[in-house]
């Protein structure tokens, strides 16, 4: 059975029904300094890091695993970072019902479960009916970091992102400061191919649905009667 989505603060852990949605982020976190969000943040190695590099930021950190939030919770408070948020729970339900839209400078994204199997393959977070979930949380001038030693998986998360109005793609060979992560690092040492992405708005973001996800939102319209 999977555990409770909720919220940790460095002053406490709460339910997400305790709180508004979508979250009331400057209240959560008091400042003036950028957003930037970890999907799938895992052990939390790349999060309690740059939270600690830049306290003038925010971070913000999605994770299913109760396990994983819970070991970076601890760690961040034990080093007194003041400048975070960790969400437990599945990311396309706190994407579309409880984070705000265009909030964030930069969205992180490394190695997400690739689901190969094809009957699997709607649960992705990269997906033309889901990748706008993602892409909706950019702000003005935001930039999405990806990477996966999926190679197929992250050749057609190049296409869909690639495909999205108003975005441009990018590869990268490496991140300039190295690995990001445990499994960036360990796939390093052992020589595995990284498909390593940042895709950027080329101007305002419209926040559109993509081309090819669009047919699948239903809108219900009516007729008033005349009387």
């Amino acid at each position: 059975m999977s555990e409770p989505t909720h919220i940790s603060l460095p002053a406490g852990d709460f339910a997400l029904a305790e709180l508004a949605a979508p979250l009331p982020l400057p209240e959560l976190v008091p400042g003036t300094g950028p957003w930037e969000v970890e999907i799938g943040f895992g052990k939390g190695r790349y999060l309690l890091r740059r939270s600690l590099e830049d306290p003038e930021r925010r971070f913000l950190g999605v994770e299913i695993a109760g396990k994983y939030q819970r070991l970076f919770v601890e760690r961040a408070r034990r080093r007194k970072a003041a400048n975070w948020i960790a969400l437990r729970g599945d990311a396309l339900y706190l994407l579309s019902a409880v984070l705000p839209a265009r909030f964030a400078k930069a969205v992180h994204v490394y190695f997400p479960d690739p689901w190969p199997k094809s009957r699997h393959q709607k649960r992705r977070l990269f997906d033309p009916e889901t990748v706008d979930l993602v892409v909706g949380l950019l702000a003005d001038g935001g930039r999405l970091l990806f990477a996966t030693d999926f190679l197929e998986y992250g050749e057609k998360v190049h296409e869909i992102l690639a495909t999205y109005p108003g975005l441009a793609v990018v590869r990268r060979d490496r991140w300039e400061e190295g690995p990001r992560t445990n499994y960036e690092a360990k796939y390093e040492a052992e020589g595995r191919p990284i498909l390593r992405l940042e895709a950027f708005w080329e101007g305002p973001c419209a926040a559109p649905l993509h081309p090819r996800g669009a047919a699948a939102v239903l809108a219900a319209t009516f007729e008033e009667e005349e009387e």
